[in-house]
C-alpha cells in the first residue's frame, strides 16, 4: 500500500485527524545552460574591458555628461542668433576660466595649509600628551603587562646560555621620502591634464554637433517607422533623465555649501564661505567628498583653535551635513528624478565605484539611467529595467 493511499484511509484512532498533503505545483521553466553560460562569460568580458579601458571610457562618459548639461545653454544662444560654434566655444572658455580663477584665488590658503602641516602635527602630538595626562592610560597599562608576560615566557622557554654570543639583527623599514614619489606624481599630473583636455575638446565637439548623433542613431535604428519612434523616445527619455539628475546634483550641492557655510560661520571658523564652496563642489563625489571635506576642515579648525574638541566639532558638523543631505535627501530626489530604485542606486554606486573608483561614483547613476531607458524598450531586457525601476 502506497503512502498516498494510506493517507486517504480513515485513521483507527477517532481523535486523530489525518490531513492529506496538498499536491505540489511545479513551474516548468526551460533553462538553456549554454545561453546562461554565454551570458555570464559576456558579462565577465564586459567588466574586464570596462576596467582595462577605463582611461578611454571615463573621458568619453564625462564628455557626454557635460554635453547634456551644457547643451541647453548653447541651444538658447543659438536661438538668439549666436552661431553654435561660437556659443559652445565661449561657454567652454568661461567655465575653464572660472575654474582656473577659483583655483588661483585659493592658492594662498592652500599653500598656508600645506606649510602649517608640521606645526599641526606638533600641536596634535602635544594635545594628545596633554589629554593623556601624567598617568598612563588603561591601554598602556595593559600593553606593559602583556610585554612583561611575553618577556617572562621567553626567558622561561629559552635554555640558559642559548643566546649567549648571538648577534641580534634589526631590520628597519625606510622612512618616507617625498622625492621617491615626485616622479610618479608628475606622471599622474601629466595624465590628469591630458584627460582633462580630452574631456574639454570632446564636450565642445559634442555640443557643436547638436542633434547630428541623434539623427544618425535614429537612421541606424532600422527601416521601419516603429523602430525609429522607439529610438527617438529612448533618446528623449535619456536626455530628460540626465538633465533632471544634474539639476538634483546642483541643488543638493548648493544646499550642502550653504549649510556648511552657516554652520562653520556659527562655530567661528575663518573663511567659512570658502569652505562652503569646497563642500558644495566635493558633494558631487559621493562618500569620498564628504570624508575629504570633514578631514580638511577639522585640520583647519585644529590649526585655528588649537583644541581637539573644536577640531572634532568642525569636522563633525561638516560630516553630519553631508550625511543628512547625501544619505537621506539625495537618494530620494535622485529616485524621483530618474525613476530608479534607491536600492539600485546604492548597489550601482558600489559596483561602479569598485570598477572605476571615484569616477565610477560620479558616473554610476547616469550610466544606470541610460541602461534602464534602453532595457525598458527591448523585450528581452525588460526584466532588467523592471528591476532597476522604482
Amino acid at each position: 500500500m502506497t503512502e498516498k493511499h494510506a493517507a486517504d484511509l480513515p485513521s483507527a484512532d477517532p481523535e486523530v485527524v489525518v490531513v492529506p498533503e496538498p499536491d505540489r505545483v511545479l513551474l516548468h521553466m526551460p533553462v538553456d545552460i549554454r545561453n546562461v553560460s554565454l551570458v555570464v562569460l559576456a558579462g565577465l568580458a564586459s567588466l574586464f574591458v570596462l576596467h582595462w579601458a577605463k582611461a578611454v571610457f571615463i573621458p568619453v562618459m564625462l564628455g557626454v555628461l557635460f554635453s547634456y548639461a551644457l547643451s541647453p545653454v548653447v541651444n538658447w544662444l543659438e536661438l538668439r542668433r549666436v552661431p553654435r560654434w561660437l556659443g559652445a566655444a565661449v561657454l567652454m572658455l568661461a567655465i575653464v576660466s572660472a575654474i582656473i580663477s577659483a583655483a588661483y584665488s585659493l592658492r594662498d590658503e592652500a599653500g598656508a595649509l600645506v606649510e602649517s602641516l608640521p606645526a599641526a602635527a606638533q600641536k596634535f602630538r602635544l594635545a594628545m600628551k596633554a589629554r593623556a595626562g601624567a598617568s598612563d592610560s588603561t591601554l598602556e597599562t595593559v600593553q606593559k603587562a602583556a610585554s612583561q608576560i611575553e618577556q617572562a615566557a621567553r626567558e622561561g622557554a629559552s635554555p640558559s646560555g642559548a643566546n649567549r654570543g648571538a648577534m641580534r639583527v634589526v631590520v628597519e623599514s625606510p622612512g618616507f621620502n617625498i622625492k621617491d614619489y615626485l616622479w610618479t606624481g608628475t606622471l599622474g599630473l601629466i595624465a590628469l591634464v591630458g584627460q582633462t583636455m580630452a574631456v574639454v575638446f570632446l564636450t565642445y565637439f559634442l555640443m557643436l554637433s547638436g542633434d547630428a548623433f541623434r539623427r544618425k542613431l535614429i537612421k541606424l535604428a532600422g527601416p521601419t517607422l516603429s523602430s525609429k519612434k522607439i529610438t527617438l523616445q529612448a533618446l528623449h527619455e535619456i536626455t530628460g533623465d540626465i538633465q533632471r539628475y544634474l539639476q538634483v546634483q546642483l541643488f543638493t550641492s548648493a544646499l550642502v555649501g550653504a549649510l556648511t557655510w552657516l554652520a562653520l560661520l556659527a562655530i567661528g571658523l575663518h573663511n567659512a564661505a570658502v569652505w562652503g564652496i569646497v563642500a558644495g563642489i566635493l558633494n558631487l563625489v559621493p562618500y569620498v567628498g564628504s570624508l575629504v571635506t570633514a578631514v580638511t576642515s577639522a585640520l583647519v579648525g585644529f590649526l585655528q583653535f588649537g583644541s581637539l574638541d573644536m577640531a572634532l566639532l568642525v569636522g563633525g558638523a561638516s560630516l553630519v551635513i553631508h550625511t543628512l543631505v547625501g544619505n537621506l535627501l539625495t537618494p530620494w530626489l535622485t529616485s524621483r528624478a530618474s525613476r530608479l530604485s534607491p536600492v539600485a542606486v546604492f548597489v550601482g554606486l558600489l559596483a561602479w565605484g569598485w570598477l572605476w573608483g571615484v569616477w565610477g561614483l560620479l558616473l554610476g547613476i547616469p550610466i544606470l539611467m541610460i541602461v534602464k531607458s534602453i532595457c525598458d524598450r527591448v523585450d528581452d531586457l525588460k526584466p532588467i529595467g523592471e528591476f532597476l525601476g522604482a
